[in-house]
């Protein structure tokens, strides 16, 4: 059901990288912005449509890559993050807010780590209207170079504002900020993990390319309106990209998205509906990469997936020694995700990070056949948790003459409360090592579907395999009334008194587990999967 492979490569070299690019947008960030410049108008026939961004990026994968780097102006790349952050943008210039319309927008100045600035238009009925920057729109704070700003600077990006929690105040709902990155939340939720449009060669030693959006269309609401329609012109140099998103915020903001891509030149991996979290550490984890008072540090603490044959599988998230990459066999999947499934706030006793309000993320495939692929998680080392170490996507197998690809999905940010299936579902995963028996025993809990209805004598089956140079000694399962669930108990060992320690020394030798309960021939959980290698 999958392969999982571990590479140790020059791991200061990623961390830079996705630090460069993913760690601050772990950060829930303060600012604001906008103007727009009527000079640049430009009449239409008919209404925008999101078949003119897919013109646009076809006629550009034709054409050279253009690097946007050295654009922004170096003392403005030189800011550290709390210089950009004390850019405060003038909220009571948001967007639409003068309209009195249900969404609003405020714009991010670029600056720090966000140096690709950002074309947005404002498409109004039959004009589209280019957001034009201006300094007066934003208090710098303790910063003085207001005066040395170029007037074509533009902006890094933008944030949605809707009433998601209040009635008579507009929550940040969507932020779109560095290269494809965006985030969301729905009600009562709190910035975690992000997602982005497209994700090339994610993991390989040759190096990560970022795609990045170019140009925004924000078209502007309704009166009435409960839902914002976003489109984005992608480049990068293998590939462009025109991407639609359907913004509905609620009880979970849903997003139906939309996109197009188009070859310059072939790339090792794609990554389709990429998401980007962190895991520290958490329950399953025996020894703390930090010393720290608090039991568990993560946004996200499981990858889910649902196979086209109906399983679903549950792969718990490390903090592993060296880079790990594991893959999915998961041609046309039903759906997969990264879940913060555990909302208890005794499991992190954290005021300010809140962390069991951070969201989850499930991408649903829709309107048509995603064809053979993979889903890829790909899990860094890490000692901090501002650090994005956590990557999963879907890899399709491209032949080399497809130089177009189309993809339809349903994005769903939420708190999984309940079973996402209907069925048994796992809510903890702890383990031990004992080094002198060279055994490791593991317990899982599995709740919800009809695992609540068994009796305490009406024991389900267990189902347990686990991979070459180990065997399992001991396996039970038992009631657990504590989650209306059951506890699965295995102990393994492994071939010879080394192989554990040496797998625990440096990951060089991963064992790859399954487990599942099941009543006669009637599954009734989803499939535990695990990779130990620490």
């Amino acid at each position: 059901m999958f392969l999982v492979s571990i590479r140790k490569i020059e791991m200061n070299q990623i961390l830079r990288t996705f630090i460069r690019h993913i760690g601050i947008l772990i950060l829930t960030v303060f600012l604001q912005a906008p103007a727009l410049c009527r000079a640049d108008t430009a009449p239409s026939e008919t209404r925008f449509q999101f078949d003119r961004v897919i013109e646009m990026a076809e006629t550009l994968s034709g054409k050279s890559f253009e690097s946007p780097k050295d654009l922004i102006p170096k003392f403005l790349l030189d800011l550290n993050y709390d210089q950009w952050r004390d850019i405060r943008f003038q909220t009571d210039q948001s967007l639409w807010r003068a309209d009195n319309l249900p969404f609003e927008v405020q714009f991010f100045h670029a600056g720090a780590f966000y140096d690709l600035p950002v074309d947005i238009f404002i498409v109004d009925d039959q004009t589209e209207t280019k957001v034009a920057f201006s300094p007066e729109m934003f208090d710098y704070g303790q910063n003085d170079f207001k005066d040395k700003l170029p007037g074509n600077l533009g902006y890094a990006g933008f944030r949605i504002h809707y009433n998601i929690n209040n009635p008579d105040y507009k929550d940040e709902v969507v932020v779109f900020l560095g290269a494809s990155y965006f985030r969301a939340v729905g009600k009562n939720q709190g910035y975690g993990l992000s997602a982005r449009g497209l994700a090339i060669d994610t993991g390989l030693d040759s190096g990560e390319e970022f795609p990045f959006f170019k140009r925004f269309w924000l078209v502007k609401p309704e009166p009435d309106a409960t839902e914002l329609t976003v489109f984005a012109l992608l480049d990068s140099k293998s590939y462009t990209g025109a991407y639609s998103f359907t913004i509905r915020p609620g009880e979970k903001t849903v997003m139906p998205v939309e996109c197009r891509l188009f070859q310059r030149k072939p790339v090792k991996k794609l990554g389709i509906a990429p998401l980007t979290s962190m895991f520290l550490y958490g329950e399953n984890t025996n020894t703390k990469p930090i010393d720290d008072f608090r039991p568990e540090v993560h946004d996200s603490d499981g990858l889910l997936i649902a196979t086209a044959t109906g399983e679903w599988i549950w792969h718990p998230l490390q903090n592993p020694n060296t880079l790990s990459t594991s893959t999915f066999h998961a041609p046309n999947p039903a759906g997969f995700g990264l879940l913060q499934r555990d909302l208890d706030f005794d499991h992190y006793q954290d005021l300010e990070a809140r962390y069991d309000n951070r969201p989850s993320v499930w991408i649903t495939p829709r309107e048509g056949d995603w064809g053979k692929g993979h889903v890829e998680l790909v899990q860094i080392p890490s000692d901090r948790e501002i650090n994005d170490n956590i990557v999963t996507f879907w890899v399709p197998e491209i032949p080399p003459e497809k130089k177009k690809l189309s993809f339809s999905y349903l994005m769903e940010w939420y708190l999984p409360r309940q079973s996402p299936h209907g069925g048994g579902y796992v809510t903890s995963t702890y383990m031990s090592y004992n080094k002198n028996r060279n055994t490791i025993t593991f317990l899982i809990d599995f709740a919800g579907g009809r695992l609540a209805d068994l009796g305490p004598d009406a024991y389900p089956d267990k189902v347990v395999t686990v991979g070459n140079n180990v065997s399992i000694i001991e396996q039970r399962v038992e009631k657990n009334p504590f989650i209306d669930g059951w506890r699965l108990v295995f102990k393994i060992r492994g071939s010879d008194q080394n192989t554990l320690e040496k797998i625990l020394a440096n990951g060089s030798q991963p064992i790859t587990l399954r487990a599942f309960l099941r009543l006669d021939k009637d599954v009734l959980t989803e499939t535990w999967n695990y990779t130990f290698f620490q």
